[in-house]
């Protein structure tokens, strides 16, 4: 009662004008099973709301985003805020989605918490209150806390071998070796100061020769975890040595950038590891690496994950780590400002100190996720996100902790 109905009609100049004047638009128009592109009559009033300059609220998801994929179904309300029930939906976090929804409010309409936890999904947003830090014994040694091999680093690629193993220090390792090309000793040993550089056979070109495969695999046995990968370079002798070390090794095994150039000209060799792996692509590696994601983030990270048998971490605006199983987890840490050439290599280097610290691979990169743009949201705070730097980023990991072990 007191509620006028109206039939939408966009031919309106009449109704156009009154959408343009309102204080506010609540987009109720589907709920979420909605699964189907958004077409005639219901894609005009998604774009009329879209051209209003009202605020927009959504009820539970705006209107033309999957809310179990976050896909854009044809055309999708940017709303400002978005008032969901209960529990967050995947969608809410899944680019390209999440970026629709605005501020995302979680409301309680009285469904006892044990009841919804039941509800179940196999996919979970990750929050600060997911996360389990343990205290560490007052009796401890550094070999407690993990042996971390990162192999890494050509001529002209000395930046990301150096970050990725002082992050892996900073996520709380206990010993970090640097295995780079002794082309590059000197300089990753000048700006190496607790990390522990070791140096191997290299080619002309300035890349580690097939002749250090030996001796690399060897280090590899006397660790707990072996990060493969940034600033590599390419070429044959490299897709050797990473093809070799992933067919060979037993321990643990983090691919990142060059690693995953250098798989994915034989991305079988996947399927003849012995050993966790956990690939970290960015979506133009994903696809290089024959990644389909032409039905979504979500469920391109999945298939993958359950063909190959592997951890993936892929990367983005809400970061998804997919398991075998089909279980997933999607992050609500980061921003833009963590756009910049390095940071994915303190990313993979806090997975495979977590590794290291021995927690379960799946937890170690779904925590690293978190923890690595948690750190961003912090340099946002700080320096804005045009002025933040991965070394600002290094820099706010023990800040990320106390946010963490307060909680």
């Amino acid at each position: 009662e007191g509620v006028e109905i109206e039939l939408f009609d966009p031919e309106s100049e009449d109704m156009i004008a009154f959408l343009n004047g309102c204080g506010v638009i609540i987009d109720a128009i589907f709920g979420i099973g909605l699964s189907r592109n958004v077409e005639g009559v219901w894609l005009e009033a998604v774009q009329c709301i879209n051209r209003s300059p009202a605020p927009v609220v959504s009820a539970d998801i705006p209107t033309g985003v999957e809310a179990d994929t976050g896909r854009i179904l044809g055309d999708a309300v940017k709303a400002d805020v978005t008032v969901t029930f209960t529990l967050a939906k995947p969608g809410h976090f899944i680019t390209p989605g999440a970026g629709m929804r605005g501020r995302l409010i979680v409301a309680d309409i009285g469904i006892p918490r044990k009841l919804a936890n039941r509800a179940g999904s196999n996919v979970t947003g990750i929050t600060v209150n997911d996360l389990y830090i343990p205290q560490r014994e007052s009796e401890s040694y550094k070999w407690d806390y993990g042996r971390v091999l990162v192999i890494a680093g050509s001529v002209g690629y000395t930046g990301a071998p150096v970050m990725a193993s002082k992050a892996a220090l900073k996520t709380g390792s206990g010993l970090v070796f640097l295995a780079v090309p002794d082309a590059i000793y000197d300089i990753c040993a000048v700006k190496s100061d607790e990390v522990m550089v070791v140096p191997y056979a290299s080619s002309d070109e300035g890349l580690f020769s097939r002749r250090a495969i030996g001796a690399l695999k060897e280090k590899m046995t006397g660790c707990d975890v072996c990060l493969l990968g940034p600033g590599l370079g390419r070429g044959a002798e490299i897709t050797e040595l990473v093809g070799e070390l992933i067919r060979s090794s037993k321990t643990p095994l983090i691919l990142d950038a060059d690693g995953l150039n250098a798989v994915s000209l034989n991305i079988n060799i996947l399927r003849k590891a012995s050993c966790p792996i956990i690939v970290t692509p960015h979506e133009r590696e994903f696809i290089r690496m024959g990644g389909d994601l032409s039905g979504g983030r979500l469920a391109g990270a999945l298939k993958f994950a359950a063909k190959y048998n592997c951890i993936v971490v892929l990367k983005g605006s809400g970061t998804i780590t997919a398991l075998p199983n089909g279980t997933a987890f999607v992050n609500t840490t980061g921003n833009p400002g963590m756009a910049k050439g390095g940071s994915g290599d303190i990313l993979a280097g806090m997975i495979a100190s977590l590794i290291g610290q021995k927690f379960p691979a799946a937890q170690a990169a779904a925590y690293g996720v978190f923890i690595h743009g948690l750190t961003g949201d912090i340099c946002k705070k700080n320096l804005t996100e045009y002025a933040m730097t991965p070394t600002d980023m290094l820099d706010a990991t023990a800040e990320a902790f106390r946010i963490i072990t307060r909680k």
